[in-house]
Order: C-alpha cells, then structure tokens, then sequence
C-alpha cells in the first residue's frame, strides 16, 4: 500500500468546506426549505432548454471554438453596444467562460503575481479571496458599513500602495443586495485613473436591479473600462445555474492575457449551450423584464415578513435580501443559522463567513429566487420565530 507524503504543504491551508455546501448539505439532511444556496427552485425558460435541444440534434456536440462560438461572443457585443453605448470586439475582447467563477480565477491568474496586494470589500463572495493566495497575492480587505454596505472611498485610496495590483467590485453586490452607485463608481474611476491598476468588475446580477435603479457597469466609465475585467453569469441570468456558462469582457490586450490561462483550464465551454444563447439573445426581453420579475418576488417575501421580528432594507439588487435577527437572540449568525436549519426546517447563510475577521452583525441571508409557494411557507416558518 502506497503511503502519502506527510511532507506535503497545502497551498491553502486555511480554506475550510464553503458555507454553501455546509447549509444545502444540511438542509437537505434535514428536510428543510433551501433558502441559502444562490439557485432558483424553477426551471429555465422551456424555450430556452428547446434550443440547447435542438443544437443537440443538429450536432453541435463537439469542442467549441477556445473563446467561444462567434456568433455568442457578437450578440454580446451588441448587447452591450445598447445598453452602455460601448463597442466591444467580438473577436479579441469577448470570451466564454464556464461560469462566472471560472471568469474571475482566470482574470486572477493571467495577472496577479506574488506579493501582489488585491483589494476587495466584504462582505464578498467566497472565491475572491483564495484565488488572489493561490497565486501569491495578499487580499487587502475593506469592511463594508454593517448598516448600509456602503464604501468609503477615502479608505481605498489610503490603502492603495505601490503594490496594489486589482481592485475587485461587485454589483449589485451579493450578499447585501446594495447597487453601486454612479458616483461610486466615479470615484473609483478617479482612484484608479492614471495608475496600472487593474479591476474585476463582477456583474452576475447586472438585470437584476430594482425600484428604478440603473445597473453602474464599468463598461460606462472610459478610464474604468481601460483596465476592466468584466465578469458576467448566463446561469444567474437565466435561472439555469447548473449549465455553469458566462463570459468574461475585457481590453484586446488584457483578453490575450486571460485567454492564454482559459485555454489550458477550460479551453471550451459547452458547445449546445452556446448555440442556444446566441439565439436566445436577439430577444432583448429574455434578460430585460428579469428585473420586473425578480422585484415581485422580493415584494411579495417582504409583505409577508412585515409582521415577523426580522428587521430589513429591501433588497435593490441580486435575488437575496438580508434578515436582521438582532430582536430575536444573541446567538451568533452561523449558530443561529444551523439552529434554524433543524429546528424551524428553513436554512440561510450567515454573513459573517464573508466579513473580515468573521464580524456578526446579526443578519442571514435568503434567496428569494423561489416559486411563490415556497416564498409563502418560508415566510410563514419566519413569521412563527
């Protein structure tokens, strides 16, 4: 019998199992309303699935062009002509990717070096930060205001150094919901404008934004879009998250860079599902109305959690809103989360697993991408605590 080398160092020694995986695993052993992993509970659209059928058929079912189908890449470049009246080439500066995840370890590993410092806000999504050690880089964190999720800007740019390689953003910002404003992002442009920093914009929730807001992409500030990584989700878009499809938007220069990694990870992604998006999205509704969509969603949640003990700011982004249970107990988050699990039989996240040094602040999170009847019985659940 072969023995393992205890030698052996891991080169990310502190990363533990990811909430995730923690709080789907047990609600699933527990029988419990899911509300924690980012995932609806319906299905695609039937047209949708149809046309990934119909490439089936018609035998796309071999490797796809290492960027992706043409024809995918130029309706993005379209789409992003109309919304943000910036023109993209299709050929050297559109790429798909196996999900937006994929996107963001790409772009951090063409261009993060060792001892590379990388600034990120927290609470952030869970891959950002091991992905910048895995390639040598130290995470330079900025807490967001607990209250509002709001960044203060005079912050940043005192902890900006002669080291400072990226700076990552994220809206609408999951887990908070918060959208960045345009004067947020004007000061960033400012922050960033005459330096070699680069940026990973992640804009996986880009439609789906609420009470009239407009989604602040980076695309629409020339001295961001110069530097920009812009990561993107077809799975969150399009209630698919399983076919693990996006793409990544950036400078020719910058694309080269990121594709000379994307080729030896991924090379291809799904050549079925690329057909049938590129056709998908010559119908502006398809992403358009997701906004209107989702906003009734969360609408009819809150209404039916106005008479519980949660306390909350609705949600202006994403499909997740956060519950304050300050009036409730002084468990922590993640104890209070497990209780809920396989007591109530409804599972969150807590927060505090994205904050710097683990900072409870009392809140979970929920994701209201959920067919109305399992928004009803979870707010009942929630309603009884």
């Amino acid at each position: 019998m072969l023995t393992y080398n205890s030698q052996f160092q891991s080169k990310l020694p502190e990363i533990p199992t990811s909430i995730f995986s923690i709080m789907s695993g047990l609600a699933t052993k527990e029988d419990a309303l899911n509300l924690s992993q980012g995932f609806p509970n319906f299905e695609s659209d039937s047209k949708l699935i149809q046309l990934v059928n119909k490439a089936m058929v018609g035998g796309k079912n071999q490797y796809a062009p290492m960027p992706g189908i043409f024809s995918l890449r130029e309706i993005i470049a379209q789409k992003m002509e109309s919304l943000y009246g910036i023109s993209y080439n299709p050929e050297t500066e559109i790429t798909i990717t196996a999900g937006a995840t994929q996107a963001i370890f790409t772009a951090i590993a063409a261009t993060v070096k060792k001892d590379d410092e990388v600034i990120i806000f927290k609470p952030a999504y869970d891959c950002y930060e091991p992905t910048i050690e895995l390639f040598g880089g130290k995470t330079i964190a900025v807490q967001l205001d607990p209250e509002e999720f709001s960044i203060n800007w005079q912050e940043v740019k005192e902890l900006i150094t002669y080291n400072t390689k990226m700076i990552i953003i994220n809206t609408p910002h999951n887990p908070s919901g918060r959208v960045l404003s345009k004067n947020d992002m004007l000061q960033l442009e400012a922050l960033l404008k005459n330096t070699n920093i680069l940026l990973i914009s992640d804009e996986v929730y880009e439609h789906i934004i609420f009470d009239g807001e407009k989604h602040q992409s980076a695309a629409l500030f020339p001295a961001l879009t110069e530097r920009t990584f812009i990561t993107a989700s077809f799975g969150k878009t399009f209630h698919n998250t399983g076919w693990k499809t996006g793409y990544c938007i950036a400078p020719a220069e910058l694309t080269k860079e990121f594709r000379k990694v994307h080729q030896f990870n991924v090379f291809s992604v799904h050549h079925p599902t690329q057909v049938a998006l590129a056709e998908y999205l010559k119908t502006p509704s398809n992403y358009l109305e997701l906004g209107h969509f989702y906003q009734e969603k969360r609408d009819l949640f809150l209404s039916l959690l106005k008479d519980s003990r949660f306390e909350f700011i609705p949600s202006k982004g994403t499909y997740f809103q956060l519950l304050n249970f300050r009036n409730i107990t002084d468990e922590s988050d993640y104890d209070f989360a497990i209780r809920l699990t396989k007591e109530q039989k409804i599972a969150g996240i807590p927060i505090s697993v994205f904050n710097e040094n683990k900072y409870d602040s009392k809140v979970l999170r929920f994701c209201f991408a959920k067919t109305d009847e399992t928004l009803k019985k979870a707010a009942e659940i929630l309603c009884n605590i």
